[in-house]
């Protein structure tokens, strides 16, 4: 009666699990890294190419006019003679080009 309910080991799953897998991470790799790794090149890129009177916006929201930019942190005019240091990692866009749109 043991011999009945005991069941023959599977011959080939472990290869069609490891396609699987790969495949798996393949769409994973196709529809999530790829795109953050190219919007992050092109973020690097915008940051690189920053020059005096870019109008940029900060990832918290504060619009300004780039007055100086240094290797750190840039220095952003937001109002008359009002200016902030910001780090340059936290400017986030170029809002000259969103109010074209």
């Amino acid at each position: 009666m043991l011999t009945i309910l005991q069941a023959a080991p599977q011959q080939g799953g472990s290869a069609s699990f490891i396609l699987m897998m790969v495949a798996i991470f393949a769409v994973m790799w196709f529809f999530m890294i790829r795109p953050q790794r190219k919007q992050q090149k092109e973020l690097e890129k915008f940051r690189n190419e920053l020059k005096k009177g870019d109008k940029v916006v900060t990832a918290g929201g504060i619009y300004g006019t780039v007055d100086e930019i240094k290797e750190k942190y840039v220095l952003l005019k937001v109002d008359g003679d009002t200016r902030l240091r910001v780090d340059k990692n936290s400017l986030v866009r170029d809002y000259s080009d969103a109010q074209q749109q």
